[in-house]
């Protein structure tokens, strides 16, 4: 078991270190002609934050783009566009793609393909792929899969698996006490119910 641990843990650390050089805008400048110097140090350059590992606290670090590890203490809210492994307690984003392990709360406000593991689950759109395990669990658009008490969805292509299952649109099924497809011909229907 921590063999498989380290080597995620170790490739984080290696993208987020490579991440940087990657990213940097190639230019064909001459630096010995004075007008391409100038031009050059107007090119706008993205901002990755520095290190593969971080402790975000509130709003720090306040970096548009991190990759790497995040461990949010108590919650983070100010890094929009994560990329890697976000431990914690409540974790937020804007855009992410990864794992997610926040005990209370994973909240990615637009578009993910996350891993997401905590009571409360949120994603507006997962259209590569999601998988949302908690106790309450919701999407605006998902593709993957929801296992939980409560799942919520807007579309949903692939499985759903609770207590209570409730999608507008399904491209998939439901095992639950109680599923609901808005869009389906048998709109309630308990243990299993299917939508294409």
């Amino acid at each position: 078991m921590k063999k498989p641990v380290l080597s995620a843990v170790f490739a984080v650390c290696a993208v987020a270190a490579f991440a940087q050089e990657a990213n940097l805008p190639d230019s064909d400048v001459n630096l010995d002609n004075p007008d391409d110097a100038v031009v050059e140090t107007a090119i706008a350059k993205k901002q990755y934050a520095q290190w593969p590992a971080f402790f975000a606290i509130g709003e720090y670090p306040s970096t548009p783009d991190l990759v790497g590890l995040r461990i949010t203490i108590p919650y983070s809210s100010k890094q929009e566009n994560v990329t890697g492994i976000d431990l914690g307690l409540w974790g937020r984003a804007q855009y992410f793609e990864g794992l997610q392990l926040n005990i209370l709360r994973n909240d990615v406000k637009d578009r993910g393909a996350a891993f997401q593991v905590g009571l409360y689950n949120s994603i507006g759109i997962a259209d590569l792929f999601a998988v949302q395990a908690g106790l309450w669990n919701e999407s605006g658009a998902l593709r993957g899969v929801q296992a939980g008490l409560v799942n919520l969805a807007g579309e949903m292509s692939g499985v759903q698996v609770g207590l209570i299952n409730r999608t507008e649109e399904m491209y998939g099924f439901q095992v639950g006490l109680v599923n609901i497809i808005r869009d389906a011909e048998l709109q309630f229907c308990p243990i299993v119910n299917v939508g294409f």
